[in-house]
């Protein structure tokens, strides 16, 4: 932290501490009201993005609910905001500030700060910076390995989990919205499946691709078409598919449960597939549309991302190209043999 950033946040907690200590009811809270707006997926995340803000502004004294936010100024939230870029990454301190600019519209909404104080301490400029993608792109080759470990599974198993790989990849869907889908949701004419309640709270139709919906087809068949989760824990009672079948019950899978399967599958590979993750099979559903001609707009909406620079975020058609261009560089050095050093005692 610079010695300018210190200063001015030890005058925040001054001011906090000591003069404007809330005791506001939660309807009257401007964090309480910001958070209660938001979806509970994202609900949790700017929470804590909130504490953190709090605890820098008050050092350490106050909480996201404890915080007097309209005794902030232009001053403090500056403060804050160069306090948050050498803590985080840039993605992390702009969310963070993303939360801290709507609580301050909250206590404007409430009559709690006037207009031009509100404007002067939101009015915070995004910290710039790029960070390398998380994850990696998934070779077809390891996805076919993949999926053919689990048809040569005898349980339930394998046809549940290779309709899963098959449906991440061909939708790109996020594990939240895979373990929320229903039978019903599949639509067998368009063999398309419905995704109600995605990111953002949008619904969304997802086409399938080739060898997806014969792939979702033989789970059906095993599973059943009882009304209910699409995918479900397949019980280890009975040695058969039969046997297990009868002993299926048609619960939701967990998100981690998704996780974990994904884990399994990739030890039985013996090191043949590298580490991944579910959502390394959405980064590889958004490249590989790409990479096939298809152009940003689709693809973002193929994908639910509100904004086309998510998606564009996703690409790794660059990294690709970088590598051969690499490669088209010559250095030009040759490798030196090592020399053969001659045994202590052996004779000239």
């Amino acid at each position: 932290m610079t010695e300018n950033s210190l200063e001015l946040v030890n005058e925040t907690a001054l001011i906090v501490n000591n003069e404007f200590t809330t005791g506001r009811p939660l309807d009257e809270n401007p964090a309480a009201i910001y958070l209660a707006s938001l979806r509970p997926g994202g609900r949790d995340t700017m929470r804590r993005s909130l504490e953190v803000i709090a605890q820098i502004a008050s050092q350490n004294r106050h909480n996201a609910f404890s915080l007097e936010w309209s005794a902030l100024r232009y001053q403090h939230t500056t403060a804050i905001r160069a306090v948050l870029a050498e803590r985080y990454k840039a993605a992390t301190t702009n969310k963070m500030l993303s939360a801290l600019r709507r609580v301050l519209k909250e206590a404007w909404r409430l009559g709690q700060i006037s207009a031009e104080e509100y404007h002067k301490a939101a009015d915070l400029p995004s910290v710039r910076g790029q960070t390398l993608p998380k994850g990696r792109a998934v070779k077809n080759s390891e996805l076919a390995l993949l999926i053919e470990l689990c048809q040569a599974d005898d349980s339930m198993a394998g046809p549940r989990d290779a309709a899963m790989l098959a449906v991440l990849y061909s939708t790109g869907l996020r594990r939240a919205e895979l373990v929320k889908l229903d039978l019903s949701d599949y639509n067998r004419e368009e063999a398309s499946i419905l995704v109600r309640g995605g990111k953002g709270g949008k619904d969304r139709r997802c086409f399938l691709g080739d060898g997806a919906t014969p792939a979702l087809e033989d789970w059906i068949i095993e599973r059943g078409e009882e009304t209910g989760p699409l995918f479900c824990p397949v019980t280890k009672a009975g040695k058969t598919r039969m046997e297990q079948a009868n002993h299926l019950k048609l619960k939701r899978l967990t998100t981690q449960a998704v996780l974990y399967i994904l884990q399994k599958r990739v030890g039985e590979a013996g090191g043949k597939v590298a580490s991944l993750s579910p959502h390394d099979l959405r980064r590889s559903f958004i490249t590989d549309l790409l990479a096939g001609g298809n152009d940003l707009a689709t693809v973002q909406k193929m994908a639910g991302h509100a904004n086309v620079t998510t998606t564009a975020r996703y690409d790794r058609r660059g990294e690709e190209a970088q590598r051969k261009a690499a490669h088209t560089l010559n250095v030009p050095y040759k490798q030196v043999k090592p020399k053969t050093e001659k045994p202590a005692n052996s004779e000239s």
